[in-house]
């Protein structure tokens, strides 16, 4: 398993942008142990963090470093701070298009990686789950599936009423337009709303990628996510949808990133040795 920290100039963000990549590269195989081919691209979980957070959330949160092993997959996970993952006119900030786009290019130029959309996937948590539904439904031709953990659904009209003081800065309508930009309610009818942007796909016929949605029962967010899978059946949307104990927090996403990964098409590796199993 290689863990790699990485440091890149982005054209779209005109800076430096850190990102960590796990790649399950350096196994030690036994005699007579059937061996990866060294030429076989690896499929690749574009991972993306919550508000507050890094690129190194998930490892530090998660057992994610194991599993991608344990399924020759390879992990990407990028620095989105607080943007949403989305593209601001406003304040030129573009990282829908840096996470769709130029990250993908720049991954698969400088890693052994699958180009095949059946083989490239997004998940986040919360603020990253957002992002992951926004980028994997807007760019659907390059991602093959979507995993959503607990995610912040709360783009819609309502942003306009937001309070300009709130006991939490997120909940603040300075935020948001930090986000969106000064017209709120122009961005909760926009396509950064994904009940827009779903109903937009669906009218152009677009085949959508394959989503798997999941949420703590003791979540603030369970009301927004239980009506966004309402919507989905409604439009006969096929996903997944699990509701299970927990509340916004890592035990519930270390859980439950384990069953999305089982959930997607991955492969069960051969073991090799490594400095966690030498049997």
């Amino acid at each position: 398993m290689a863990l790699l920290k990485v440091s890149f100039v982005s054209e779209t963000l005109h800076r430096a942008v850190p990102l960590v990549v796990i790649l399950p590269t350096d196994k030690i195989y036994k005699a007579n142990q059937p061996k990866r081919p060294a030429d076989k691209p690896y499929k690749t979980l574009y991972l993306l963090h919550g508000v507050l957070g890094n690129e190194e959330d998930w490892l530090t949160g998660t057992r994610i470093q194991r599993w991608a092993e344990a399924n020759d997959l390879a992990v990407v996970m990028p620095a989105g701070e607080n943007s949403f993952y989305v593209d601001n006119a406003f304040t030129g900030r573009a990282y829908s298009r840096f996470i769709a786009q130029e990250l993908v290019e720049f991954t698969r130029k400088s890693f052994p990686l699958s180009p095949k959309k059946e083989d490239t996937f997004i998940g986040g948590l919360s603020m990253g789950g957002y992002g992951a539904l926004y980028n994997g439904l807007k760019y659907h031709d390059t991602f093959g599936a979507i995993v959503a953990l607990s995610a912040a659904l709360m783009v819609d009209e309502s942003l306009a009423d937001l309070p300009e003081q709130a006991e939490w800065f997120g909940a603040t309508k300075a935020f948001w337009q930090g986000v969106f930009g000064p017209d709120l309610k122009a961005a909760g009818q926009s396509e950064c709303n994904l009940k827009v942007l779903i109903n937009n796909l669906l009218a152009q016929q677009v085949a959508l990628p394959a989503i798997y949605l999941a949420i703590g029962d003791d979540d603030k967010l369970l009301a927004a996510n239980v009506d966004f899978h309402e919507f989905l059946d409604q439009k006969q949307v096929a996903h997944v949808f699990k509701v299970a104990p927990g509340s916004h927090e890592w035990d519930f996403w270390d859980r439950h990133l384990k069953r999305a990964l089982d959930w997607l098409p991955l492969e069960q590796a051969s073991a090799g040795i490594n400095s966690g199993n030498v049997n």
